[in-house]
């Protein structure tokens, strides 16, 4: 299972919701359903406008598990 731990990051940059939807120019309800990992796909541009905006790496946002 991918678990997305977008908020996690937001809150190490101490970045708000809207201030991320701003900088990667993707709606606000989009971004909610990725940080809520209601997603189920992400673009990679996408992910490469998030990784710079948070000024992090791929694997500070995806994290793999197993599924139990």
């Amino acid at each position: 299972m991918i678990i997305i731990n977008l908020d996690v990051m937001m809150a190490k940059r101490k970045m708000s919701l809207g201030e991320l939807s701003d900088k990667v120019g993707i709606t606000l309800a989009n971004l909610s359903v990725l940080k809520n990992n209601k997603a189920k796909a992400i673009r990679f541009s996408t992910l490469d406008a998030i990784c710079k905006a948070l000024d992090c790496k791929v694997e500070d946002i995806l994290e793999f598990k197993e599924e139990e």
